[in-house]
Formats: C-alpha cells, structure tokens, sequence
C-alpha cells in the first residue's frame, strides 16, 4: 500500500467517512464529519498510520487535505 493510500485511509477512518470524499480540495469543517473533535480523531489516526507523533503547531496547521501531505513530506519525511 502506498503512502498516498495509508493518508486517505487514515482520514476514511479518522473521520468515519467514504473514501470517495477524502480528495484534494477537502477542507477543515467543509463537511461536517470533519469538526474540531473529528480533526483530533484524524489526527490519532494519521500519527497511528505512520508511526509518528505531530508537534502541536503541525495539528493545528493542517487545514486541508493538501496541507496535510505537505506537513507529513516536509516536516516527517514521508514521500507521497
């Protein structure tokens, strides 16, 4: 399984959605599974995926789907 494939299936799992929604262009509270308890919920699943442990300001930064792979490529060194 590819890189790519383990943050989609964090966030189908993170937020309990359908894979058809996680894609680029998703944002933070542009749908309502994606709240601020669904955004801690990502997050444990995303840290759990790669085998990492975000720093705060990261968790806070990510904002977007996008945003997301760019802070796990620039700042853990996972390549997408």
């Amino acid at each position: 399984m590819s890189n790519l494939e383990k943050y989609v299936n964090a966030f189908v799992e993170g937020l309990g959605v359908d894979k058809d929604i996680v894609k680029p262009g998703l944002e933070y509270q542009a749908i309502a599974e994606w709240d601020s308890v669904g955004h801690m919920g990502l997050i444990s699943s995303i840290e759990e995926t790669f085998d990492i442990m975000m720093e705060t300001d990261d968790i806070i930064d990510l904002s977007s789907f996008e945003k997301g792979k760019e802070i796990l490529a620039t700042k853990y060194d996972i390549a997408f």
